[in-house]
């Protein structure tokens, strides 16, 4: 289809002229079979169902552009990951900002309404933060006509697919004309899920890019087409051979594993084969990169140094371990080919927009807590190979899974390369998944009553896919769980000559639901800050302890050379625990390891002990500090509910603690725009311990303190001079 006949389908000349300064003349099969389908149309909505890279953005694209200049409404575009949504931000700004069209973004904070959104035209956000912003009302909602969800074949994840779910559906009561246009990889239901939604599937197999998709065992690689190639065993690493094959041939190679230990191994046994082959050029901007990396966080870790040694060499790691700017550093280089070979954990295959000549699956098996190592899903297989073929750059993709014998090569031909992928399925089926979403629908009235609760959930996808008496038994669980604690009052009341139960939040479920937290967590914080008030148990040690033993905290993984450590710890500890649960000593170990981090974190231990005595990475130290942080606050919110002060008073500074990482002594430091851990800790111990030390020296003075140069000295000295 010729863009200048989209005006039949309900294209405006300013769209067409928009489209035309892309410098795009054709659309592909599957944008060109949505527009047939209706998605100029004011009240189409679709299910778009293709591979990667077939052009799925430019249709949400046209339907956003459409909804804006013809002042229809304001676009929300739903993504599963932050690092998606500034992806996103930053490609729409740069386009429309000649046009006027106004984009942000709103990932995080989930205690706020983001009133300054009222005037954007496109909104960029997680399904986490629009479920939150939903919960707290914001008052610009009721302008959104257009939801572009994205990756919507993520309703089947277990541990984003309920938000998504529950989303959609508020967002459908919020406005049952609202427009969807849902994005999805190719899945054997997408007709199912358009059809719950209300709207039309349109499903492809066409890519820009023929993909090749192939088994690799012994030097020679197997296609699903029947054809053979074979490739030159140049060393005794196969994953090696393949990316130094790839490199010959002038393309880079995207190679994923299992673990984080084997991203670095790999991409280190890698580097060392490739990086005599670099041009000057490449090698001048990877060690600019590779300084950079170092730069990205307070203190350079040993992860850091391996990343930055493996840059220099043309080669990387991605895992989530790593800052996320060291992410943006490396995903940036692989786009610009100076990176040859990106080596990345499979469960972050997701967030890889990351497209390249041919992709090398070396794990086919991945662990699963509860179940130890099981194959990964033909689904996420399928996710991974459709990186292979890059648009205007290859004629053609390869995706090759690496068998380890005979047996192997003729289970992932059958399995993989012959196997549909998985029936998608809403995960809304449990307590713990449900629980939030029934406080919420309370809480934000979408519910009044029980029976208004149990229509209301009847919308959800769990329902369509099921019979709803599997979802009344569990939400009428969940209401029992949520009254009994105080959440929630429910009471028979006569309605229209009919005995009804009311369904109300207290003020503490309420602001359960405003802060973004499971019930459960508010149970556990409301009861154990309680304790902490009553029994003066208020040393960090307790009150960290209390938050990582809520759901909402990713607890470090337990190994077994922690568990003597531990228990030690455990037993030496126990009378401050203001919770323990002696039936669930593992989960207590655990919790303890976590809150041993974040004491050395408040300790001002360096990041690269941290790093290497938890087995973490900078990234994991930042999730942890962040997550603290947030359930820290939250704690500090609930004391207000139920007016415990003297606790309040130290989750104030504890918080501030965890924030910047420092020792109570610095926290008057911190408080400077500019000043960290490192900053700070230099300051105190060059004798400027207080803000009236800073006003009384010069500048020259605070320039002698390491870390800190002529600018940061200048803009310290200013910001003590100005304060009263």
């Amino acid at each position: 289809m010729k863009i200048e006949d989209l005006k039949k389908y309900g294209a405006t000349d300013e769209l067409i002229s928009i489209l035309s300064n892309y410098n795009l003349t054709e659309l592909y099969p599957p944008q060109a079979e949505a527009v047939k389908e209706g998605l100029l149309q004011k009240n189409t909505s679709l299910v778009i169902s293709a591979p990667t890279a077939s052009g799925k953005t430019l249709i949400a694209e046209m339907a956003m552009l459409k909804n804006v200049l013809t002042r229809q409404g304001k676009v929300i575009y739903l993504v599963p990951l932050r690092a998606l949504a500034q992806e996103k931000y930053e490609d729409f700004r740069e386009k429309y900002k000649p046009l006027g069209i106004k984009v942000n973004q709103s990932t995080g904070d989930f205690d706020n309404q983001d009133l300054w959104l009222k005037d954007s035209d496109i909104i960029i956000s997680t399904n986490e933060k629009v479920d939150s912003l939903i919960r707290h009302r914001a008052s610009w909602l009721s302008e959104v006509t257009l939801i572009i969800a994205d990756e919507i074949h993520l309703i089947g994840d277990s541990h984003r697919g309920t938000t998504l779910e529950i989303v959609l559906v508020r967002l459908r009561s919020l406005n049952p004309h609202m427009r969807f246009i849902a994005l999805s990889a190719t899945i054997p239901n997408a007709l199912e899920i358009a059809n719950w939604l209300g709207a039309v599937a349109v499903e492809s197999e066409w890519r820009p890019v023929p993909l090749k998709e192939g088994i690799y065992y012994g030097g020679t690689a197997i296609f699903k087409d029947g054809s053979m190639r074979w490739v030159e065993e140049r060393t005794k690493n196969d994953t090696a051979n393949l990316v130094i094959d790839t490199m010959i041939e002038g393309g880079q190679a995207l190679v994923f594993v299992s673990t984080r230990k084997s991203t670095e191994g790999m991409a280190h046994r890698i580097a060392n084969e490739i990086s005599e082959s670099l041009t000057p050029e490449e090698k001048e901007y990877l060690y600019q990169a590779s300084e950079e990396v170092l730069k990205a966080t307070t203190e350079p870790t040993r992860i850091c140094k391996k990343l930055a040694e493996c840059l220099n060499q043309g080669v990387a790691f991605h895992h989530a371990g790593l800052h996320y700017k060291q992410r943006k550093i490396v995903e940036d280089a692989f786009r610009k080919n100076k990176i040859k070979a990106l080596v990345s954990t499979t469960t972050l295959a997701m967030g890889l927009n990351l497209p390249s000549r041919r992709v090398i699956i070396k794990d086919w098996y991945r662990y699963s807590s509860g179940y130890g190592m099981r194959p990964i899903p033909i689904m996420e297989i399928k996710q991974m190979s459709g990186r292979a073929g890059r648009p205007k750059y290859d004629n053609y993709g390869e995706a090759l899974i690496i068998a380890a014998d005979k047996k192997d090569e003729k289970y992932l031909f059958e399995n993989y390369l012959r196997g549909i992928p998985e029936w998608i399925e809403s995960q809304l089926g449990t307590e713990s998944s449900l629980r939030t979403h029934v406080l919420s629908s309370i809480a934000g009235f979408f519910a009044r009553t029980e029976g208004e609760l149990q229509e209301f959930m009847s919308q959800t996808f769990f329902a369509y896919q099921r019979r709803t008496a599997t979802l009344s038994n569990l939400i009428n669980n969940i209401l029992l769980f949520l009254s009994r604690e105080g959440m929630i009052e429910m009471k028979k009341k006569e309605i229209d000559n009919r005995t009804r139960t009311s369904l109300l939040t207290t003020p503490f479920g309420q602001r359960v639901s405003q802060l973004y937290i499971d019930p459960l967590t508010g149970v556990i914080l409301r009861d154990g800050l309680t304790l902490a008030e009553k029994d003066d148990l208020m040393e960090s040690l307790s009150l960290l302890h209390l938050i990582t033993a809520t759901p909402d905290m990713l607890t470090l993984a337990l190994s077994r050379k922690d568990m003597d450590k531990m228990n030690l710890i455990l037993n030496q500890n126990l009378e401050k625990l203001l919770i323990y649960d002696e039936y669930s000593v593992n989960d207590t170990l655990s919790q303890l390891k976590t809150t041993c981090a974040l004491l050395d974190w408040i300790n001002e231990e360096t990041e690269d002990h941290i790093v290497s005595h938890y087995n973490v990475g900078p990234g994991d130290i930042y999730n942890m500090v962040e997550l603290s942080n947030w359930l820290l606050y939250s704690s500090k919110e609930l004391c207000q509910v139920f007016g415990l002060k003297k606790v309040s008073r130290e989750l104030t500074d504890l918080r501030k603690r965890v924030s910047y990482g420092v020792k109570e002594e610095l926290l008057p430091l911190v408080n400077l725009e500019g000043v960290g851990r490192v900053r700070g800790r230099g300051l105190y111990n060059a004798g400027f311990r207080t803000l009236k030390d800073i006003k009384k020296a010069k500048i020259e003075d605070l320039q002698q303190v390491p870390t800190i140069g002529k600018s940061v000295a200048e803009s310290i000295k200013k910001q003590v001079d100005n304060s009263k």
